[in-house]
């Protein structure tokens, strides 16, 4: 059996190992490092998988969610909602930014923004909403898009863990997530679900002004080399990296059925048990399961964790410190905020192994040492 980890990019690569290989030596050979024709070939492919009119690069998720709040013209103080159970660059780019964060509860069951708290915790200051799509599954994106409607909000969409999630809507209709918004962003960090060999992101919006302020924003506030408009910013995507991810694209859908195969064999051996709660899926997602994450009931979970880790099986905790309790927020008093939903998560998840390569007899050694902590 080969040594278990988190993410097996290796294993990944060496399977694509000659398409990728190909593509490398093709912009080594053509020296474009910067903007060269490989970035618009993975933009213009991208655009395609997703639906969306526009995709704009930049240089990693961060960026992508601090270039979509700066297109919006937001003033300081302006409050910006999200979700306090989230990874901290969704609320620190608000922060950066001396906009407002405002942190609202998540579904105890989807891990994501809840919509009675959302609406709760609008404001007149309140401009603009960013769901996150945790762990591979969809925010409740129709229920949000009509409060934002109702109050006259922007959205948008941190698809970093969930780019390929189909969000059905409830006339049938489908959309992927971060196209649903006016803007979507994300990652391409290695362990994404398309992931880059280094760092790498993009936005998507179906809005032709708002893609045009993204690009002059993401490439020094200029329109035209030398004639800077605003303040914007230095993000691109190299040519390298969208050269690999225009390769790993062809095969996300195959990643994606990987995950919910690996997905799908946790959940059956784990069936049943009352002191485990396996990842929900809800109606409307088609969760694509950038984590797997449980939710333990009455088990000791730090023991768990290094009970795994004597017998070599990594896991993870997303995330111990929600964002309202982080010390970066402490001026909004965010720590005084009382999240009952949010810190019961805090105390209870867990995330096993979860990626393309992971083999049938990985899963029976993890979900084995799992069940036999959880019975001692």
């Amino acid at each position: 059996m080969r040594p278990i980890q988190m993410v097996d990019t290796k294993t990944q690569y060496h399977k694509i190992k000659p398409e990728v290989d190909k593509a490398v030596l093709e912009v080594m050979e053509s020296t474009a490092f910067i903007n060269g024709k490989q970035v618009q070939d993975f933009t213009d492919h991208l655009s395609v998988y997703l639906g969306a009119r526009h995709v704009i690069p930049c240089a990693n998720g961060t960026d992508a969610l601090q270039i979509a709040m700066m297109a919006l013209g937001l003033q300081p103080g302006d409050e910006v909602i999200t979700p306090s159970f989230t990874y901290i660059a969704t609320t620190e780019v608000i922060a950066l930014l001396k906009l407002t964060p405002v942190f609202v509860e998540v579904d105890a069951q989807t891990f994501c923004m809840d919509p009675v708290s959302l609406e709760n915790a609008i404001t007149p200051k309140t401009k603009a909403i960013v769901p996150v799509h945790l762990y591979g599954h969809a925010a409740p994106m129709e229920p949000i898009m009509a409060i934002a409607k109702k109050y006259n909000l922007f959205v948008i969409e941190d698809n970093a863990q969930a780019i390929g999630c189909d969000y059905q809507f409830a006339d049938g209709s489908k959309k992927k997530t971060g196209t649903i918004g006016h803007m979507g962003t994300t990652s391409f960090y290695p362990s994404k679900n398309l992931g880059a060999f280094g760092d790498g992101g993009a936005i998507f919006t179906d809005n032709s002004e708002l893609a045009g302020k993204l690009k002059i924003i993401a490439n020094h506030g200029q329109s035209k080399r030398y004639y800077h408009d605003v303040v914007g910013c230095n993000s691109r995507l190299d040519t390298l990296q969208a050269a690999i991810l225009d390769i790993k694209l062809k095969h996300l859908d195959e990643y994606i059925g990987a995950r919910r195969k690996a997905a799908d064999a946790y959940d059956k051996a784990f069936a049943g048990l009352s002191k485990i709660k396996t990842p929900y899926r809800a109606s409307y997602s088609n969760h694509v399961f950038h984590q797997y994450t449980l939710i333990l009931d009455g088990v000791d979970r730090d023991g768990l964790k290094q009970f795994l880790e004597e017998n070599n099986i990594p896991s993870m905790i997303y995330y111990p410190v929600p964002g309202h309790k982080q010390k970066m927020f402490a001026q909004f008093a965010s720590d005084a905020l009382v999240m009952p939903i949010t810190d019961w998560l805090t105390q209870r998840v867990i995330s096993l192994p979860i990626h393309t390569e992971l083999e049938d007899e990985q899963i029976d050694f993890i979900t084995t040492t799992v069940l036999k902590f959880i019975n001692k």
